[in-house]
């Protein structure tokens, strides 16, 4: 089954104007063309519960069109210095976890955001005006880290605009800033852009027995280690996110396995300049009881109140993760796998 075969474009006027909605539109002729007044507002896309039925065919089909309005470069301190503007929202795959349709409602496909000459000009400014990186610190020693995909995947998103590449054109010529991104799906076109070493690709990584039920339309995990040294050799930093971590029956063991399958998967090069960052699995009440819906099997592995503690979030939603204490453990006893197994993989953070 296809990824992608967008049947369906929800297009604002205003992006349907600019260049890049002329070329993305191009790309899709034969697609329905539903003109909206605003990307955030589409009732059949957005907080219809009955969108669950179809959850995988909305984000195969359908593609959403729209002008990012606000431009903010937000701090965040760990995968990067700084969130910078979202040039698309949404995904096409489908991981049981993921938080987006938390905030979208019962669907999140991908939308584009076709003012991608502003957003590029807004996060030039905002690097310079940073100068330059004094004080290193675990994003990196040397540059300001600018995250450019927290609610998509760069990778996938590639597929459908020229946004991504935009974008690693503009921060292989920022001296003090770099580009970095999380990504579940090895998109080899990506391998031509010449980064010159100014895009950090994060493959997310977690073991085939897990990934099999909660990562949903994704590169198999044998194909993204597979990839890493092909990215280093093309020029991007290449670190790897181990996330989410879900605690079962079996799982350190099934960890030590994915850990001997990375080494094994690649060079010295890569492992010279390999770095992790480790999550532990996060879950939502409504997610969950969205999941049920669709894919109730993944919710044996992530709805585990007997391990799981309740936490009211900042946006008043309730969300669940490993109790405290016990989490501590699970934490530690990941890290000494990891450093049995990949001496040389320094862990950025866990958490």
């Amino acid at each position: 089954m296809d990824l992608l075969d967008i049947r369906r474009i929800y297009v604002e006027p205003a992006a349907a104007e600019l260049p890049r909605g002329k070329e993305i539109l191009a790309r899709f002729p034969d697609a329905e063309r539903v003109e909206v007044e605003s990307h955030h507002r589409i009732p059949e896309l957005y907080g219809d519960e009955t969108n669950v039925n179809r959850w995988v065919r909305i984000k195969r089909e359908a593609l959403v069109l729209g002008v990012k309005k606000t431009l903010t470069a937000r701090p965040n301190g760990r995968s990067a210095d700084f969130i910078a503007p979202s040039t698309a929202n949404g995904c096409a795959m489908a991981c049981a976890y993921c938080y987006v349709p938390r905030h979208k409602g019962y669907s999140n496909p991908i939308t584009v955001f076709a003012n991608i000459d502003k957003i590029c000009a807004y996060v030039s400014r905002h690097a310079h005006k940073q100068g330059v990186k004094s004080t290193p610190n675990e994003c990196d020693p040397a540059a300001w880290v600018y995250d450019i995909g927290e609610n998509s995947d760069c990778s996938v998103d590639a597929r459908l605009s020229d946004n991504v590449y935009d974008l690693v054109d503009l921060f292989r010529w920022l001296p003090n800033a770099k580009a970095s991104f999380a990504t579940k799906h090895v998109n080899r076109d990506l391998l031509d852009r010449d980064p010159q070493g100014r895009t950090r690709i994060r493959f997310s990584l977690m073991p085939q027995r897990d990934a099999k039920i909660l990562d949903i339309r994704t590169s198999p995990i044998a194909e993204r280690i597979a990839a890493i040294d092909d990215f280093v050799a093309a020029g991007y930093e290449v670190h790897v996110n181990f996330s989410p971590v879900v605690v079962r029956d079996g799982w350190l063991a099934d960890w030590a396995e994915l850990l001997d399958q990375l080494d094994a998967g690649v060079g010295p090069a890569a492992k010279k300049q390999l770095a992790a960052e480790v999550i532990f699995l996060t879950h939502n009440r409504d997610l969950h009881e969205v999941n049920l819906g669709w894919h109730p099997k993944a919710e044996e592995l992530i709805w585990r109140p007997d391990l799981q503690q309740p936490k009211r979030s900042q946006n008043g939603s309730w969300n669940v993760r490993y109790r405290t204490g016990e989490k501590g453990r699970h934490v530690a006893a990941l890290l000494d796998v990891i450093a049995t197994r990949t001496p040389y993989l320094h862990v950025r953070y866990a958490f």
